[in-house]
């Protein structure tokens, strides 16, 4: 029996660290459908995989490292030929995850995002420290194998902006949206009455993104009023698909070098992309985990009210809690002590 849950076990473990390698894998494969080339290296401005590999170890545990690992060696396989200083590059891109996944467990960061501080350390240790040890190392082992052609020490920063932008970016706009997705629960009643303000918001979104993003009049603000409205109006929910679906847009301009990002250096726009994704992805969280948290300490009021409520009502049956009006005054009671003829510091029921 004992044997049996042992091999149970290491099942359950071999899968999780396939599906894991699989999905990075997988969502690699879309990240490079966005490259840039400097000298031989090939780099994106959004690797949606570091943010898989984030939520994987948020969700599943520290177990599943080896997954992110192999997951990269699968991609490296894909580029062409293996070499030595590859392996620097996977254990770079497990490395980065890891160290900002025990970050986050460090600060009791919590998956619920409904916390303001959950969002900053997203932001400031999950996705723009944590990815600095994939950028640095992984770049270093680019240059130690010649990957950045004759550029020399002049390519290692536009490689280096480029791989930091898109991993950073791959944690702020990917793992929240997985965690938001993993929170999903069936809609109620009262759910389905803001459909209509959630289909404005959607033909909103996508009359307003393009425009913003492939306009040459630099009309890249356009975007914060919508998403303001969905991190308002809907939380996380609502603030960080649109959050990755404007990262995903202004990465096909600025590769293609159109709209706003036209007629600017490689560093120019990875700059450029990194404030306005950045700025997205902070806005987004923070100001959804705001309203959020707002919204669960006003019903954790309205719950200790309804229990300060009910416990009056059992020490008091006479008096019945619905007469206890909390706009009255500074009395709640009204009627009590109004009959000076009874004793004021005598017990409720007697004794």
């Amino acid at each position: 029996m004992v044997r049996t849950e042992e091999v149970r076990r290491l099942s359950l473990a071999g899968l999780r660290i396939l599906g894991v390698a699989v999905a990075y894998y997988g969502t690699a494969q879309l990240g490079l459908l966005k490259q840039l080339v400097i000298g031989g290296a090939v780099v994106t401005p959004l690797w949606p995989s570091s943010g898989i590999a984030l939520a994987a170890l948020l969700f599943l545990g520290l177990g599943v490292w080896p997954g992110i690992s192999l997951g990269a060696l699968f991609t490296i396989v894909t580029l062409g030929p293996i070499h030595l200083f590859d392996i620097g590059i996977i254990a770079a891109s497990t490395l980065a995850p890891v160290c900002a996944y025990l970050m986050l467990r460090r600060v009791g960061f919590r998956t619920e995002l409904d916390r303001l501080r959950d969002g900053v350390a997203l932001v400031f240790l999950g996705a723009l420290a944590g990815m600095l040890i994939s950028a640095t190392l992984g770049t270093a082992m680019l240059g130690v194998g010649g990957k950045l052609g004759n550029t020399g020490h002049d390519g290692f920063w536009p490689a280096w902006s480029a791989w930091w932008a898109g991993d950073a970016m791959g944690v702020l706009v990917v793992t929240p949206v997985l965690l938001m997705l993993r929170g999903v629960r069936r809609p109620r009643a009262a759910d389905f009455r803001r459909w209509p303000e959630a289909l404005a918001l959607l033909i909103v979104a996508v009359v307003v993104t393009p425009l913003a993003t492939m306009s040459t009049l630099s009309l890249l603000f356009l975007v914060f009023p919508v998403l303001i409205w969905a991190a308002l109006r809907f939380q996380l929910a609502g603030s960080a698909p649109y959050a990755l679906f404007v990262s995903v847009l202004a990465i096909s301009e600025a590769t293609d070098l159109v709209g706003a990002f036209a007629h600017h250096t490689l560093i120019q726009r990875m700059i450029a992309l990194q404030a306005l994704n950045g700025s997205v992805a902070l806005t987004s969280l923070l100001l959804a985990a705001i309203v959020t948290e707002q919204r669960n300490i006003r019903l954790k009021v309205e719950q200790a009210c309804v229990e300060l409520a009910e416990l009056v009502a059992h020490l008091s049956p006479a008096e019945s809690p619905k007469r206890w009006r909390p706009d009255r005054g500074k009395n709640p009671w009204p009627d009590r002590g109004k009959n000076p003829g009874k004793n004021p510091g005598k017990k409720p029921g007697g004794g």
